[in-house]
C-alpha cells in the first residue's frame, strides 16, 4: 500500500506530501488544476520516461518519493520500501531504492509489485502477455502443474545430456585428454596430501647433513667435555652441598644437571642419526619435481591435485559408458517429449475453453461500465496456448485490437477495471500482493449518469482488496470514495502553486456540488451531493463494509489522508 508520496518541484507542485490510507481515495479538482501531476509523479516511480519539461521552472530538479508497506496493518513486521526518482532540469534522471542508488529498470521492477497505473499510461501489469496468460489460467482454473513438471524435467535432462558430451569429435577429444591425465596422475601414486611437505623437510636435512652433524657434535662436546657445561653445573651443586638454607636452590641446580645430561644425550643421538646419502637426496629431488609439475597442471596444492584426479576418473567412466548412457537419456527424452505434447494439448484445450467464459464475463462488466456494445476477446495460440492476447473492440464496426494498442485511455482504464473485477471473483490477480495500489486515471472519460455510478460502485468493490486511487471529474464516482482529496491552484506572488487538501463533511458536499453544477453553493446541487453520499454509504453497508451512516459520513468523518 502507498502510505506516503512526496512531490517536489514537479510542474506547479512546489513541495507537498500526500498521506494515503487503505480503501478508495478520490482525487478531484478543476480542469488544469494539476490532478494528473499526481499520476505523472507515480509514473516516474514505475519507470516511465523522465521529461525535463516536468521540472518546475527555476528549479534544479524535480523529486518524487513514495513509501510503500506490505502486509496486514498492525500485524508487526510490515515490509517497507522507499522508491524515489529525481529528474534534473537538464533531462537526466536518477533512481533510488530504499535509500540506495539504483537503475531506472530496478526501480520499475520493484514498483511493479507495488503499484499499477491504469489510464493513458503504459505502465500496467495487465498488459503484459505473461500476466494475461496467468490471469486467464486463474479465472478459468487452468491446471498447468503437469506441464510445468514435464518442462522442468526436460530442462534437467538437457543439462544432463550436455554433461556427458555433445558431438562425437568433442567427446573423443575429451576422452583422449582425460585418459592421458588419469594415467599421469595414477602413475604418480598420489596418496598423502602432505607428502610434499614431508619430502621438503627430509631434503633440507640431507642437503645440510655435514654441517648439521658437525654442529651437533660441537654442541655435545661443549656439554660433556672436561670442564664443560655438565661439569660446571655439577661443581655448582657440590659448592652448595651441606648448606641447609640453600636446599631449594641446590635442588634446582640438580635438576639443571639432569636436564644438561639428557640434552647432551639427545644431541649425540641426533648427530649419530644423520648420514650423508646423496642417492636419497637425488631421489627426493626427483619426486618433488614430479609433484611440482602436477601442481602446476592440476591444482595449487597436492590435495587439490588428488581431488582433480578423482573427478577425472569419474568423468572418464562417464564418457567411456557414453553410448549406453546416451541411449538411456534419448529414451527418457522421447518419453518426456511425448508427455509434454499431451500436457500441452490438455493445457491449450483448457485455456481455449476458459477463454470464452472469461471474455463474456469481462464484457458483462464492461457493459456496466458504460461500454455496453464493447467486444472483449481472448485469443489463445501456441502448442500449449501460451500465447494469450486480450482484444478490445470498444464500438460496433471497429476491429478488436490488442489492449496494448487501444488508443483511448478511458476505454483502456475501464477494461482494466472490468478485468480486475472478474479476477476478484477468484482471488487477487496474478502477481498481485495484498497491499497492491491501483491508480485509475480517465476511467470516467465520456460517461455520466447511471454509468458513472456503476463505475464508482465497481471501484469501491475493487478497493475491498486493493488500495485504489482514482482521478475523476464525476461526483457519482467520487461519492463512493473512503476519502476525498481536492487539487486547487493558488497564486503566490507571480507563481502558480497547486495544493491538495482533504475534504470531508460540508467541504466534501460543496466539492461534489461544484462537480455536479459548477456552483459549490447551489442548494439543488448540494441536495444531490448529499443524496449521492447517502446512496454510496448505503451500498457500502449492504456490501458488508461497515461504513457509518450517510449523515455521519457527510458531516462528521475526520480526514485520514491529505497533503502535509
Amino acid at each position: 500500500m502507498l502510505v506516503e508520496l512526496r512531490v517536489r518541484d514537479l510542474g506547479v507542485i512546489e513541495d507537498q506530501v500526500l498521506v494515503l490510507g487503505p480503501g478508495m481515495t478520490a482525487l478531484t479538482g478543476e480542469t488544469g488544476a494539476g490532478k494528473t501531476l499526481v499520476v505523472e509523479a507515480l509514473g516516474l516511480l514505475v519507470g516511465e520516461r523522465a521529461e525535463a519539461m516536468l521540472v518546475r521552472p527555476g528549479a534544479v530538479e524535480a523529486l518524487v518519493e513514495g513509501r510503500f508497506t506490505a502486509g496486514p496493518p498492525g500485524a508487526g513486521g510490515q515490509d517497507e520500501r522507499i522508491l524515489a526518482r529525481a529528474v534534473a532540469a537538464g533531462g537526466r534522471s536518477r533512481a533510488y531504492l530504499d535509500g540506495r542508488m539504483a537503475s531506472a529498470s530496478a526501480l520499475a521492477g520493484a514498483a511493479g509489485d507495488l503499484l499499477d497505473l491504469h489510464g493513458q499510461h503504459a505502465a500496467q501489469s495487465l498488459l503484459s502477455p505473461a500476466t494475461q496468460r496467468a490471469a486467464l489460467d486463474l479465472a478459468g482454473g487452468v491446471d498447468t502443474a503437469t506441464l510445468d513438471d514435464v518442462r522442468r524435467r526436460l530442462r534437467a535432462l538437457a543439462a544432463r545430456e550436455a554433461e556427458i558430451g555433445g558431438d562425437d569429435r568433442a567427446r573423443a577429444h575429451e576422452l583422449d585428454l582425460l585418459r592421458f591425465q588419469v594415467a599421469e596422475l595414477d602413475a604418480a601414486g598420489l596418496a598423502d596430501p602432505g607428502e610434499d611437505d614431508a619430502l621438503r623437510e627430509q631434503e633440507e636435512l640431507l642437503g645440510d647433513a655435514v654441517a648439521l652433524r658437525a654442529a651437533l657434535l660441537g654442541a655435545h662436546q661443549a656439554l660433556t667435555a672436561d670442564g664443560g657445561a655438565l661439569d660446571q653445573a655439577a661443581a655448582a651443586v657440590g659448592a652448595l652441598s651441606g648448606q641447609r638454607a640453600l636446599l631449594e636452590l641446590s635442588g634446582r641446580l640438580r635438576n639443571l644437571v639432569a636436564e644438561i645430561s639428557d640434552g647432551a644425550d639427545d644431541v649425540r643421538r641426533m648427530a649419530e642419526s644423520i648420514e650423508e646419502d646423496p642417492a636419497r637426496l637425488a631421489e627426493i629431488g626427483a619426486r618433488r619435481r614430479i609433484l611440482g609439475e602436477l601442481r602446476r597442471k592440476y591444482g595449487d596444492t597436492l590435495g587439490e591435485v588428488i581431488a582433480y584426479r578423482d573427478r577425472a576418473r569419474g568423468r572418464l567412466l562417464e564418457l567411456e559408458s557414453h553410448d549406453a548412457t546416451a541411449a538411456a537419456l534419448a529414451e527418457e527424452r522421447r518419453r518426456l517429449e511425448s508427455a509434454r505434447g499431451e500436457a500441452e494439448t490438455a493445457v491449450a484445450a483448457a485455456r481455449r475453453e476458459a477463454a470464452g467464459p472469461f471474455a463474456r464475463e469481462v464484457e458483462g462488466r464492461l457493459a456496466q461500465l458504460a461500454l455496453p456494445r464493447a467486444r472483449f476477446e481472448v485469443v489463445v495460440d501456441g502448442p500449449a496456448g501460451e500465447s494469450v492476447t486480450w482484444m478490445l473492440g470498444a464500438n460496433p464496426g471497429e476491429p478488436a485490437l490488442p489492449l496494448s494498442r487501444v488508443a483511448s485511455g478511458g476505454e483502456l482504464a475501464r477494461s482494466m477495471l472490468a478485468v480486475r473485477l472478474v479476477l476478484g471473483r477468484v482471488g487477487a490477480g496474478p502477481g498481485d500482493r495484498e497491499a497492491r495500489t491501483l491508480v485509475f486515471d480517465e476511467v470516467d472519460a465520456g460517461i455520466g449518469g447511471e454509468a458513472a455510478t456503476a463505475v464508482g460502485r465497481a471501484l469501491a468493490a475493487l478497493s475491498r482488496d486493493h488500495q485504489v486511487l482514482v482521478v475523476t471529474h464525476l461526483a457519482q464516482v467520487a461519492a463512493f470514495a473512503d476519502r476525498h482529496l481536492v487539487v486547487v491552484k493558488d497564486l503566490e506572488g507571480a507563481r502558480t502553486v497547486a495544493r491538495v487538501r482533504p475534504v470531508d463533511g460540508e467541504e466534501r458536499v460543496a466539492e461534489l456540488s461544484r462537480m455536479l453544477s459548477g456552483r459549490p453553493d447551489s442548494a439543488t446541487a448540494r441536495r444531490h451531493a448529499e443524496e449521492l453520499l447517502d446512496d454510496a454509504a448505503g451500498e457500502a453497508r449492504r456490501a458488508g463494509r461497515g461504513e457509518t451512516p450517510a449523515g455521519e459520513r457527510a458531516s462528521s468523518r475526520q480526514p485520514t489522508g491529505g497533503w502535509k
